[in-house]
C-alpha cells in the first residue's frame, strides 16, 4: 500500500495533472448558446468539434455583472443525441470514451492557447454523430486529428492576422 500511496502522491505534486477541472467543463449557458451561434466546426467522423475563441472583453459582455472566477483558458462540452444513441448506456459509454480521449490529448492544445495573449478563453462542443458504439482507439485517434486540426486552425490566424 505504501507504494501506491507514493505513486499517487507524486503524480498528484506534478504540475503536468490530466485531470478536468470544473473550470475546464462549458456549463455556462450564454456561452453554450454563443458557441453553437457564432462558432466554427471541424469535423472528423465520428466526431464534430465546434469552436469559439474569446477574448477578455468577449467574454465579459456574455454575463450581466462579472466573469465567474473558474472560467479556464480551455472549455469543453460533449454531446451525444438521444436521436444517434437511443439508449441512455450507449450515450454514457461514449461521452466516457470521449471525454477520456480529451483528457489525455488535450495538453498541446491548452498549451498553445495559453501562449497565445489574444486568446482568454476557447470553448468547444465535440459532438458523437455515429449511431454505433466505437471503440475507445477509434475515439482516440480521431479526438487526435480533430485537435491537431483545431491547433493549426488557430495558429493559422494567429499568424494571418
Amino acid at each position: 500500500m505504501t507504494n501506491g500511496e507514493n505513486i499517487l502522491s507524486d503524480n498528484n505534486s506534478t504540475s503536468g495533472r490530466l485531470t478536468l477541472r470544473k473550470g475546464e467543463k462549458l456549463r455556462h449557458r450564454s456561452l453554450v448558446e454563443g458557441l453553437f451561434k457564432e462558432g466554427s466546426t471541424i469535423y472528423e467522423f465520428p466526431l464534430r468539434l465546434t469552436w469559439r475563441k474569446l477574448d477578455g472583453d468577449q467574454l465579459d459582455a456574455n454575463f450581466r455583472d462579472h466573469v465567474p472566477e473558474r472560467i479556464d483558458s480551455l472549455q469543453m462540452l460533449i454531446t451525444v443525441p438521444k436521436k444517434k444513441q437511443r439508449h441512455a448506456v450507449d450515450r454514457v459509454l461514449m461521452r466516457r470514451r470521449i471525454r477520456e480521449a480529451y483528457r489525455l490529448n488535450r495538453l498541446p492544445l491548452k498549451e498553445a492557447i495559453e501562449a497565445d495573449p489574444s486568446i482568454r478563453t476557447l470553448g468547444m462542443a465535440l459532438i458523437y454523430l455515429h449511431d454505433k458504439n466505437l471503440p475507445y482507439s477509434t475515439i482516440e485517434s480521431k479526438m487526435r486529428l480533430l485537435l491537431k486540426k483545431l491547433s493549426a486552425k488557430i495558429s493559422h490566424e494567429q499568424t494571418g492576422l
